[in-house]
């Protein structure tokens, strides 16, 4: 065998043989490195407990990563039940754990189907309605999320981010895909935000907490917002940050592609006037 060809071969089965310990320490290496790019402690919990249970799936023995184990894990989530859509989740997780330890060559890249039904999406007017039976139910703090999560992108992992700062500014940095993305909030919602916040004696720090001044999480954000549906006559699934993330993202692609439009049909015009002036045919 020639000298290239048992290189090769030497790589190949270093390559299927390489295996990346999952510890304690290593997962709380990973975790204190997202804590450092901005990841907020409930997205944090959420990653401990998604890769804790890979942690307690692996044989007591054996707690290591190789080429097959991933693969072999989704097949164990789907038999306990675990829907496709959450074993993409867990999997999402585990690739950036082996991301951080430098083998991205033992991440499962393909994502499972899902079976599941689209999620509905929510209308103007059912949002109109969900800000209306705040009002009359006087439930102001599930008022200011609803205006939030429908009027700008902020993922509601990154709720504790929005300040009385960042209301002052319009706008807060988040991380998110590898990458820093700035998240601006309209005029009239900052001016809303910074009256509240007064109104209860936040001079800074995060604006949404609890009565008992504890950060609210995403359930609680969540039940707020669903406890509105009855009243507002909105399909309960509906009522959720999510659903109003979307209708957001909705609304500005729907005005982009309208501005696109009137772009073109502006430039027909003046290619049409100055076609009369020095077009061909007109000499």
């Amino acid at each position: 065998m020639a000298s290239g060809d048992r290189r090769r071969n030497d790589t190949l089965r270093r390559r299927l043989e390489r295996e990346v310990p999952l510890t304690p320490e290593s997962i709380d290496g990973y975790l204190e490195h997202l804590r450092s790019v901005g990841r907020v402690q409930g997205t944090l919990d959420s990653y401990r407990r998604k890769i804790g249970r890979l942690y307690q799936t692996l044989p007591e023995d054996d707690k290591s990563i190789r080429r097959d184990t991933l693969p072999w894990w989704r097949e164990k989530l789907a038999e306990e039940g675990c829907s496709a859509a959450g074993i993409n989740q867990f999997v999402i997780v585990v690739n950036g754990y082996l991301g951080y330890m430098g083998a991205r060559d033992l991440q499962v890249t393909d994502r499972l189907e899902s079976a599941e039904e689209p999620q509905l999406e929510l209308t103007r007017s059912e949002y109109l309605r969900l800000l209306s039976a705040a009002r009359v139910l006087g439930r102001e703090q599930a008022y200011l999320l609803v205006k939030v999560f429908g009027n700008s992108d902020l993922p509601v992992q990154e709720l504790s981010r929005l300040t009385v700062e960042a209301a002052r500014a319009g706008m807060i940095g988040i991380s998110r895909r590898c990458s820093k993305e700035i998240i601006r909030f309209p005029d009239a919602v900052c001016r809303e935000l910074l009256d509240y916040a007064g109104r209860q004696g936040i001079r800074s720090g995060p604006i949404f907490l609890t009565r008992a001044g504890k950060l609210i999480d995403r359930t609680y954000a969540a039940q707020s917002i669903r406890r509105l549906c009855p009243a507002a006559q909105v399909p309960e699934e509906k009522g959720n940050p999510r659903c109003l993330r979307k209708m957001y993202q909705a609304t500005r692609e729907g005005i982009e592609r309208n501005v696109a439009l009137l772009v073109e049909r502006a430039q027909e015009r003046l290619l049409e006037e100055e076609q009369l002036t020095v077009g061909w045919e007109e000499r």
